[in-house]
């Protein structure tokens, strides 16, 4: 297999997996329950609520002008594992749809503990999507418009289709019982969530400002010895006067403590002040997929 088809399968296995553990959120904990979803596939929901319609083919069919849209604005490559990624939403419905006892196997339709059925649908269907989202798909929808706005405005995805989803679901209010709809909210916002750490959570890293007499030690040693760029920079102490160096410096959450550690074998009087750092592109690091 030459580079070119294995650097797409990288971003079409995961796809795969997340638009199947979606589906399975879908048909396993939101149908069996009477919730609701947002975007486009509450649409279809609904539409299952009222019409039996099934979501595989009422999600394909709405999707279809929005692929067209985000042709346009996101680029063809871009729209490719778009595409693909609502295919294969639609093709893992359309099998657990045809398997109507899959949900009685999995045992979590009406009668159970309803907040920990929100909770196991949340995970599920945030990991679904993240997942998706973090490989460069789309299951279509909200999704082409979340990641239209976040990658021009910086919006984070969890946050537009938070805001997306609560609209929908509250125009089904008619349809459904509002017990049902409250518990949805429960259920979008903890998605919103498990999507942004998806995306998010594999790169959160530490940024250290060391304030500091010893800026050239403590920078040549955290290059030798942890192989991490450093950045070295004047100050001056407002009441004291007296000038110092700051070092920057980013590195990998478990690597903390031990820069901790490297800092205070030279300057053990330093300064520390340590930052959560969200994503990190750059070499040692996350890779621009733009």
């Amino acid at each position: 297999m030459n580079k070119k088809w294995l650097q797409i399968m990288k971003q079409v296995i995961p796809i795969t997996i997340g638009a199947a553990l979606y589906a399975f959120g879908l048909q396993c904990f939101v149908i069996p329950n009477q919730l609701m979803e947002g975007g486009v596939t509450g649409i279809a929901v609904l539409f299952n609520y009222i019409f039996q319609l099934p979501m595989s083919i009422t999600t394909l069919v709405i999707n279809i002008p929005l692929f067209l849209v985000g042709w346009k604005i996101l680029g063809s490559k871009k729209m490719v594992f778009t595409i693909y990624g609502s295919l294969a939403l639609s093709a893992f419905l359309a099998l657990f749809e045809s398997y109507d006892r899959l949900s009685s196997i999995i045992s979590f339709e009406q009668g159970y503990d309803s907040m920990l059925i929100v909770l196991y649908a949340g995970v599920t269907l945030g990991t679904g999507l993240g997942i998706v989202f973090r490989f460069g798909g789309t299951t279509g929808g909200i999704d082409i418009v979340a990641r239209i706005l976040s990658r021009w405005k910086g919006y984070s995805m969890g946050q537009i289709i938070l805001i997306a989803d609560t609209i929908i679901i509250g125009i089904s209010v008619f349809y459904i019982s509002l017990d049902k709809i409250l518990y949805t909210l429960v259920m979008v916002f903890i998605a919103s969530k498990m999507i942004d750490f998806m995306q998010n959570g594999g790169y959160i890293a530490k940024a250290f400002s060391i304030i500091t007499d010893q800026g050239e030690q403590i920078a040549e040693k955290i290059t030798a010895e942890m192989d991490r760029g450093v950045t070295i920079m004047p100050a001056k102490g407002a009441y004291s006067g007296t000038t110092k160096k700051v070092v920057y410096c980013v590195v990998q959450r478990s690597e903390t403590h031990r820069l901790k550690q490297l800092v205070r074998s030279i300057d053990p009087g330093a300064f520390i002040v340590i930052h959560e750092v969200q994503e990190v592109l750059g070499e040692g690091f996350k890779e621009d997929e733009d």
